[in-house]
């Protein structure tokens, strides 16, 4: 619940089953995530939602933080908590209690303006179809500069990037509504049901079907 994040470690791209907020007490860090970039500082919060990757850079002070299980996601990326204090006393009372409390006191902030590889990444969430070359000729970019310099953004290549964002609206199409898998494919922009299945497994490690099961017997958002 409570970790100490080492002065200027790094902790590699890595994903978590379950949504969590993770609420800076001391320090602060750099993310690179499934919801952009963001340098958070004391009183901050990211959010994380099922499935979301992310890589860290801890700051030469090293941080504090809450990793705080959440019952549902948040709409937002990142947020300022009023009390952070008060959230870490909740926490150790009851984590639904927590929860709760940061819902309530914790305001979205807004992205800050990044550069090409933020705006690239913006695309890629909103459109997982986002022709690469074009886009790069379109930022007069080489092809070759947009994949070297996103990988070092955000510690995964553009493609691979834009394959999980494909994925993971998939799973949370899956897990927000009942339609056949097949259907979901189809409006998602899978080639047909199989291709989608092999994203969500690869993603998950779990089929739609599983996937489905799984969530409805442990909702649930501990984090893993």
């Amino acid at each position: 619940m409570f970790q100490t994040l080492t002065a200027g470690g790094r902790l590699e791209r890595h994903r978590h089953a379950h949504a969590y907020a993770a609420v800076v007490l001391a320090g602060g860090y750099h993310e690179a995530g499934d919801r952009g970039r963001f340098r958070v500082r004391p009183g901050e919060v990211l959010i994380h939602g099922p499935w979301e990757s992310h890589m860290d850079a801890v700051s030469p002070t090293g941080a504090v933080v809450l990793n705080l299980p959440l019952a549902t996601d948040l709409a937002f990326g990142a947020g300022r908590v009023a009390d952070p204090d008060a959230v870490a006393r909740a926490a150790q009372r009851d984590l639904v209690e927590a929860a709760v409390l940061l819902g309530e006191t914790t305001r979205p902030l807004a992205p800050a303006p990044g550069d090409w590889p933020d705006r690239l990444a913006t695309a890629l969430r909103q459109d997982p179809d986002t022709a690469l070359a074009a886009w790069a000729a379109a930022e007069g970019l080489a092809p070759a500069t947009v994949s070297r310099g996103f990988r070092e953004a955000f510690g995964v290549s553009p493609r691979r990037y834009r394959a999980e964002q494909r994925a993971l609206m998939a799973v949370r199409l899956l897990l927000s509504r009942d339609d056949p898998p097949a259907a979901a494919a189809a409006e998602l922009g899978f080639v047909d049901q199989a291709h989608m299945t092999r994203a969500v497994a690869a993603l998950t490690g779990l089929t739609p079907g599983r996937l489905r099961v799984k969530w409805v017997q442990s909702p649930g958002a501990a984090v893993v």
